[in-house]
């Protein structure tokens, strides 16, 4: 039977409302019957008891917020009564004690990664073109007209199709407001002139130069990890030649990073090339020879120890914590537990439930280490007049993520229950089995590029509301955390967890369903719709306020 409230632990005083109720009904939950006070949208939460103003409201066992006015049983949560709070939190030798899941009909699974020479296997295997500066992305969108269209890596056919048939129409003196238009079929994989290469990426951005040298140091750091990536065959860099982040910079932080660096590179300084002409004519030469030698490579068996996942949420709802971000999370537990490596970021979406995670920290130091990131970020924040608690968007309350600690506290679901391994700074390599926190911004870009600098071959990224972020060389997976926008957005929405708000499946089996998922897509069995859209996103985090 479908349900319509859930209280997601035992020590809430709030109800969750998995579909609308009507203002004047009454709910039964363990026996316990409420009647609303007024109309409860589905992800909206209400009070399950009087409260008086200042008084503390729980949500997955934590501290979320507090009242700001006297609120009454049956009363929805919002804004207006519930401003965030959070528990202060710090080291204190917990002794966690992790149950692992059973993971017994995974542990002779394989998927069908590609090998690097240092050892590490990757999901795919990509070219990847970087500019040392923004002065060079114009270069860079030429040559990414010229490659993409002509190798069978672009999917803008059908919008350049549509286009001419608008052209013919106007010419025609048709209405183009009503005309129907036909699609045309994109170049299919199986096409593609290099079918061991997945693709060639352009990593454009807005740095390089003109910002403070710590802004250069960083982007070095964050564009020498994507070429040092496993996902990455080979690399095209351009550099205009007087820019701050200089090509000897980036090469130093690359060797930092891997001593045996040794894939296909090639570096082009536009001030020393004899002409614009000659220097995207050399760089699209060198680049092709470089793609007929990592074509060469072939998908082997690998075991799942050697998957390094990234677990992303954005376009949060009500429902996230409760389907899409808790499977995800025990998918992340099955990961940990074969000796796979996990990847939780998003720090300002981790406020509230500091303790948990240091609880589960082996030792003080990473503690230390964690807490240093987490308050000298919101102390930035702060004194520029914000701060974590602004966190959450537009979006996600008016879908039920009233404040940042309950957003948080859903958020950190998808991290699962195993012990935290590590604590790593933006840029920084995950080198651990088992879950490593990595310092990112919340902004979708932002986290999503920070994950596959510390070493995501693969992004699980949840949604309630839908989005299109996708990642240039590490594959993301999107679950949706409910059937509707499942159906409205099939086009970008590869799993769906809605099952579980239905009531049809459970947490641990839909888990299970994304791990299958994962082994597929890292074997190339399953093309992802971000990685079939080309949803390249990049953003480098210049570590300024961005929550």
């Amino acid at each position: 039977m479908e349900r319509a409230v859930i209280k997601i632990h035992p020590d809430d005083n709030v109800l969750v409302a998995l579909k609308d109720i009507a203002a004047g009904s009454t709910v039964v939950y363990e026996g316990e019957e409420c009647t609303v006070t007024e109309n409860i949208p589905a992800k909206h939460k209400f009070f399950m008891q009087d409260m008086p103003a200042d008084g503390e409201v729980k949500m997955y066992g934590v501290l979320v917020g507090k009242t700001q006015i006297p609120v009454y049983r049956g009363e929805r949560m919002t804004t207006s009564n519930v401003k965030h709070a959070a528990k202060g939190y710090a080291w204190r030798d917990y002794r966690y004690q992790w149950q692992p899941p059973d993971v017994s009909k995974f542990k002779n699974k394989t998927f069908m990664g590609y090998y690097r020479n240092d050892g590490r296997v990757g999901t795919a295997n990509y070219w990847v073109f970087i500019p040392l500066v923004f002065c060079e992305n114009r270069n860079m969108d030429v040559i990414r007209e010229a490659l993409q269209n002509e190798l069978g890596y672009a999917v803008t056919e059908k919008y350049k199709s549509k286009t001419r048939q608008l052209i013919e129409l106007y010419k025609q003196g048709e209405d183009v407001l009503t005309a129907g238009l036909t699609n045309a079929n994109n170049t299919p994989y199986s096409q593609r002139l290099f079918p061991n290469v997945d693709g060639i990426k352009f990593l454009n951005h807005q740095g390089g130069c003109g910002g403070i040298r710590q802004d250069a140091a960083i982007l070095s750091k964050l564009l020498a990890a994507y070429a040092n990536h496993p996902n990455v065959g080979g690399v095209t860099v351009l550099s205009l030649g007087c820019q701050n982040l200089q090509v000897q910079d980036f090469l130093k932080d690359l060797k930092a990073f891997n001593p045996q660096f040794d894939k296909p590179l090639h570096v082009f300084e536009q001030q020393q090339s004899g002409s614009e002409e000659q220097l995207i004519t050399e760089a699209i030469r060198k680049t092709f020879a470089g793609l007929i030698e990592i074509n060469k490579l072939q998908r082997q068996p690998a075991t799942l120890n050697n998957l390094c996942i990234g677990v992303k949420c954005g376009g949060s709802d009500g429902f996230s914590g409760i389907s899409a971000n808790p499977a995800v999370g025990y998918c992340a537990d099955m990961i940990a537990a074969l000796g796979g490596k996990v990847l939780l970021a998003e720090f300002p979406e981790l406020c509230g439930v500091e303790q948990n995670l240091i609880d589960r920290m082996r030792n003080e130091q990473m503690a230390e280490k964690f807490t240093y990131l987490m308050q000298t970020y919101d102390a930035k924040a702060h004194a520029v007049g914000s701060g974590f608690y602004m966190n959450p968007s537009p979006g996600n309350i008016k879908d039920g993520l009233i404040t940042d600690a309950i957003k948080s506290a859903g958020a950190a679901k998808k991290g699962g229950t195993s012990p935290v391994v590590d604590v790593l700074d933006y840029t920084e390599q995950a080198t651990k089995p088992g879950l490593s926190l990595v310092c990112t911004p919340g902004n979708d870009v932002e986290a999503t590029t920070g994950k596959a600098a510390s070493g995501a071959t693969l992004i699980l990224f949840t949604t309630g509301l839908g989005t299109p972020t996708g990642n240039p060389v590490c594959p993301t997976i999107k679950v949706a955390t409910n059937s509707s926008v499942a159906k409205r957005m099939k086009d970008i929405i590869d799993i769906n967890t809605g099952s579980i708000i239905e009531g049809t499946k459970t947490i641990q089996q839909m888990g299970e369903e994304i791990l299958e998922y994962c082994i597929k897509a890292a074997s190339g069995e399953i093309i992802p719709k971000a990685v079939q859209l080309n949803q390249d996103d990049f953003i480098p985090w210049k570590r300024g306020i961005s929550l």
